[in-house]
């Protein structure tokens, strides 16, 4: 029984060899991720509890108790048919370039250069983006702790809170250096507390609410309030970030392709899952706090804590129950963020091979001791820091840096999707197919990511100021505008030399040696579709 398991898993490792080298790159990562490691990292991004935390500033301005519940349920949907259109294409080319390698794959030759360019750009200030807003809000977690703990005298002001966002995002950067095995075993540490921490507060938050923070089924699942000065409809929408940012970043298990076996199977089915599972646990959670969260919105939202999620905590559990409580979320929030800076050093790792980045020579070097991307990881980790310095010009400010995340993400899960049907290609699915649905899903895909980058530009309410505004298109902009310049700079620029994925093995020598053993490359396939069958 071990020899005919140890012969699966190497006929599986070789077809990953196989299929990545015919997508032109040589096996430079250590396939240490096993299918439930590979959903882990997706998971463990999305977060649940402590992302919820993260965001509920935003539905409960935007509509309170109905935007927390409906809005949540309404946008799940839209993100599934985004994940499961990515999906089909993770499927059908698993390398850690992911977005940009499929839009520079399957758009037309005139404009594949260029809009690879763009999506590659996107994801990385999207990816860094989201290592910067995971970061922070594990640090005002952090501060809200202090504060519960002073009995509310202390209040963080933003350089003390940048200090210990400073201090989160150095930590995490030396934990993403570690070997990739150990970083693959940290991921199903990550699933079990993440789901055991959503289940506790499913159960214990009704359970220790005190009557007077109970709500009617009226209130938490019909009162709309809404407090931002925007039309009731558009407030509504404007309370999906809080959805849409947490389970976002999805693109993460695309980007350990090269580190996943059997990632053809694995990495489309974590997508789906990841998401699948958010969005039930996600629901039932923001159920749990509309009905134990009080009928005073103001309170919860301008408490001392600095944290709406820790005020309805310290309301129903007393100040020592919301401390141990709240020590977990802290805990998982901080795993969050290692795992988004560990998916967003291997994107950074895949554009640099292909040339694109500044200083894209040094970025793309593996450590010979760890056989990780410790350059990459260290270039993220001070991009982040710098984006934290945003905290400076004002809450507006630094708040931007989520819609920032989800809209430039969006940009680069959108352009590839939208390719796969309108370039000029000869698509091949992999084994995660909808087939006959695969053009309505995007369809639905790409207008919803449209829409919603659009809306996530506007300020969280109509009467703003400068320190109000919504930061996230100067930021977003600036780097998409400076990158296109330098696209086109006269005779240095991308334009010249950009030719899109850099191929680091040569197809026709791995060719030939695969035709060479012909029949033993047969049974090990043939041995992979039995194990994906059974997966």
């Amino acid at each position: 029984m071990d020899k005919e398991r140890q012969s699966r898993k190497t006929a599986i490792e070789l077809a990953d060899e196989e299929l990545l080298a015919n997508l032109g790159y040589k096996q430079e990562f250590q396939r240490a991720f096993t299918g439930l490691e590979t959903f882990g990292i997706a998971f463990s991004i999305i977060g649940l509890l402590p992302s919820i935390a993260s965001v509920l500033i935003y539905p409960i301005p935007d509509g309170g108790p109905s935007a927390m519940v409906w809005g949540w349920l309404v946008a799940s949907i839209f993100i599934l048919f985004v994940g499961m259109s990515m999906a089909e294409l993770a499927s059908a080319a698993p390398t850690s370039g992911g977005l940009y390698f499929w839009t520079h794959s399957l758009s037309s030759p005139r404009w594949r250069n260029l809009l690879a360019w763009i999506v590659g750009y996107a994801n990385t200030i999207g990816s860094i983006a989201s290592v910067a807003s995971i970061d922070w809000g594990c640090a005002v977690q952090i501060t809200a702790a202090a504060s519960i703990g002073s009995g509310q005298t202390f209040a963080a002001t933003n350089a003390q809170t940048f200090g210990v966002y400073t201090a989160v995002v150095l930590s995490h950067a030396v934990i993403c250096c570690l070997g990739t095995r150990l970083l693959a075993r940290l991921q199903t540490v990550y699933v079990v507390l993440n789901v055991l921490l959503c289940l506790a507060v499913i159960i214990a938050l009704p359970a220790a609410t005190p009557k007077e923070f109970r709500n009617s089924a009226s209130y938490a699942l019909g009162n709309f309030t809404n407090t931002s000065g925007w039309p009731d409809g558009y407030a509504f929408i404007m309370s999906f970030l809080a959805p849409l940012w947490t389970i976002c970043s999805f693109d993460s298990s695309v980007h350990i392709s090269e580190e996943a076996s059997n990632a053809a199977t694995a990495v489309p089915w974590a997508i789906v899952y990841a998401i699948g599972i958010a969005g039930v646990l996600g629901w039932a959670i923001n159920i749990a706090l509309a009905f134990c969260m009080g009928t005073d919105l103001d309170s919860i939202m301008n408490s001392p804590i600095g944290q709406p999620m820790a005020e309805i905590f310290f309301n129903s559990f007393g100040k020592k129950g919301t401390l141990a409580l709240w020590s977990i979320v802290v805990l998982v929030q901080y795993m969050m963020g290692s795992s988004m800076l560990l998916a967003a050093s291997r994107q950074s790792f895949a554009f640099s091979r292909d040339g694109a980045l500044p200083f894209s020579k040094w970025l793309y070097r593996m450590n010979s001791y760890t056989k990780t991307p410790v350059n990459t990881v260290w270039f993220v980790a001070l991009f982040s820091i710098l984006l934290g310095l945003l905290a400076f010009a004002g809450d507006a400010a630094i708040n931007a840096i989520f819609a920032m995340s989800i809209t430039a993400l969006y940009v680069a899960y959108a352009i590839p999707i939208a390719a796969r049907f309108l370039g000029d290609n000869d698509f091949e699915p992999g084994p995660f197919n909808l087939g006959k649905w695969s053009a309505p899903v995007a369809i639905v895909a790409v207008l919803w990511m449209l829409f919603m980058g659009i809306v996530f530009l506007f300020p969280a309410s109509p009467g703003t100021d400068v320190a109000d505004m919504n930061y996230t298109i100067v930021v977003l902009g600036g780097v998409m505008v400076l990158s296109i310049i330098w696209y086109y700079f006269p005779k240095y620029g991308g334009v010249h030399w950009f030719q899109g994925p850099i191929p680091t093995i040569e197809k026709r020598a791995a060719e030939s040696d695969r035709s060479s053993t012909s029949d033993s490359v047969q049974k090990e396939k043939d041995a992979v579709r039995v194990s994906q069958r059974e997966a």
